[in-house]
């Protein structure tokens, strides 16, 4: 076995052996067959409450649902029917036609001509039923099926239990923690979805949730503790092939070649053999089978969180212990029929402390923790060093109406020095001392707050790239329409910047119900 070729990746998709494909589109996304088991039992789950309290006298809707706290993105509408000897429900949801188009795809009659439009629909349907002491929800996302996929999605399903001042929730969820409005660095516990950027304006969208338990704990009035265990690992998902593929999956596909090209000049390797090896290894990577089976106890992950109110400051604590959710990748492995690509997801402890308080004004908000790797002298080029993270930001009405929502984060890498510039031998060979991204959100809304014209830049400092995504929406009751569009730009090599090709302009009608 041999180490021949090795490419720094920051982020890629978390696809597992034992996993059932579906394909759309331009991505591939990965629905693992345990948790599909998971599901079923959590769907039973969630009408146990039901069976055991159907005796029992609930209460009418409105209360049930008073003293339960968010449950997730439902909408203002919906509709629901309770009775003294059944539980309360809730039906909602939201149906949206939608037509996306990339520029570049209209600069000649015949990229025009093979251009698509997108999905046109997409749905979003969510269940709610609560009692007297349980709490259950499941939200679908609903698609269009072009390609023989499954037209219904799980976002997530969960049930939660109530004994006094503690409640109990298991299932797929959708997890926050933090005070930072988007993309903070103590918003850890789920995994995002970046196989679709036409929706980096709304963080909570990407987030692919996780199979967890969580507990939270009422100490009073104003303090909270809670526990999540999360029995399962999945990494940040990609596009492998498509618009959004980002440009380290690109330099994976170029190092394999460039492996086996040296292999048939130096190692004597026979040239067919080499072609079937690359055939190989693409199917694996369109397919995700290229990264480590996380679907076990030994990728499982837990943490504590403590949040209280001070006077008029919010101040929350934590601790998590999981893995990263970007691979290391440190090189190809060659075998006689095989050429493996070594990724690894590294663990980390995380330390966390957050902070949140009005001043003159001012919603600020402020975030800093600490992720301890394993190479804790930043010597141990397979594993990631350790890091500072931060994450300073604030919202306030300026002038004329107008919204500012303003937001900074930042990664220190430690022992920096130390980083090897060879790809071969560093897995954060050639990466910047610090990563800092703005985000900002400029609002102002007329005639009546139903005209609304928002305008989201994301800007990469050591990057040098950016986003801007300028939107004009109208509401009228349940109804609203979009217009938006968005602008890459900036240096090719940054995040942003390598997509500087795919400027869209996106129109969508949605109502919510």
């Amino acid at each position: 076995m041999k180490e021949l070729f090795s490419i720094s990746s920051r982020k890629a998709h978390g696809g597992t052996k034992g996993t059932k494909r579906i394909r759309n589109k331009n991505s591939v996304i990965s629905v693992p067959l345990c948790e599909i088991f998971f599901g079923i039992c959590i769907v039973f789950m969630l009408f146990m409450p039901v069976a055991l309290h159907s005796q029992e006298e609930f209460g009418d809707f409105d209360e049930g649902f008073g003293s339960f706290g968010d449950f997730g993105d439902f909408g203002s509408g919906g509709f629901g029917v309770s009775s003294s000897s059944g539980p309360s429900v809730r039906i909602s949801g939201r149906v949206s036609a939608e037509l996306t188009g990339f520029l570049y795809d209209f600069g000649s009659p015949e990229k025009a001509g093979n251009t698509s439009l997108g999905d046109i629909f997409t749905g979003h349907l969510n269940f709610e039923a609560a009692g007297s002491a349980a709490q259950a929800v499941i939200n679908l996302k609903l698609s269009p099926v072009f390609d023989g996929s499954s037209p219904v999605e799980l976002d997530e399903a969960y049930v939660r239990t109530f004994f006094g001042p503690v409640s109990i929730t298991g299932g797929f969820r959708k997890l926050t923690w933090g005070k930072a409005d988007s993309f903070g660095p103590l918003d850890l516990i789920n995994p995002l979805d970046f196989t679709d950027l036409t929706k980096l304006s709304d963080p909570q969208s990407i987030k692919l949730a996780r199979p967890m338990i969580h507990a939270a704990w009422s100490l009073g009035a104003f303090s909270r503790l809670e526990a999540v265990f999360v029995p399962w690992f999945q990494g940040q998902q990609f596009d492998s092939s498509g618009r959004w593929t980002p440009r380290q999956m690109r330099e994976l596909r170029a190092g394999a070649n460039l492996v086996m090209d040296m292999a048939v000049v130096y190692e004597g390797f026979d040239p067919d053999v080499a072609k079937q090896i690359l055939m190989n290894l693409n199917k694996q990577i369109d397919s995700g089978d290229i990264y480590p089976e996380t679907y076990t106890l030994q990728y499982a992950q837990g943490g504590l969180r403590f949040t209280t109110t001070t006077g008029s400051s919010d101040l929350g604590f934590q601790y998590y212990f999981g893995r990263l959710h970007r691979p290391a990748v440190t090189g190809f492995s060659l075998h006689p029929e095989a050429l493996v690509p070594n990724i690894a997801y590294n663990y980390y402890h995380h330390i966390g402390v957050d902070f949140a308080r009005v001043i003159r004004g001012f919603n600020l908000r402020t975030e800093m923790g600490a992720n301890i790797t394993g190479d804790l002298d930043g010597r141990d080029g397979t594993v990631e060093n350790p890091a500072l993270v931060w994450s300073l930001g604030f919202d306030r009405d300026i002038v004329w109406g107008i919204n500012l929502n303003l937001q900074g984060t930042g990664r220190l890498t430690l022992f920096h020095g130390r980083i090897n510039n060879n790809p071969l031998l560093d897995c954060e060979a050639g990466t910047d001392l610090s990563s800092t991204r703005i985000t900002g959100i400029v609002s102002r809304k007329f005639l009546r707050d139903e005209l609304e014209l928002k305008t989201t830049a994301l800007w990469g400092i050591e990057d040098r790239d950016f986003l801007i995504m300028p939107a004009l929406i109208w509401t009228w009751n349940d109804v609203s329409t979009e217009l938006s569009m968005g602008f890459f730009g900036g240096d090719r090599r940054g995040e942003l910047g390598q997509y500087s090709d795919d400027c869209f302009i996106k129109v969508m009608l949605s109502y919510r119900f």
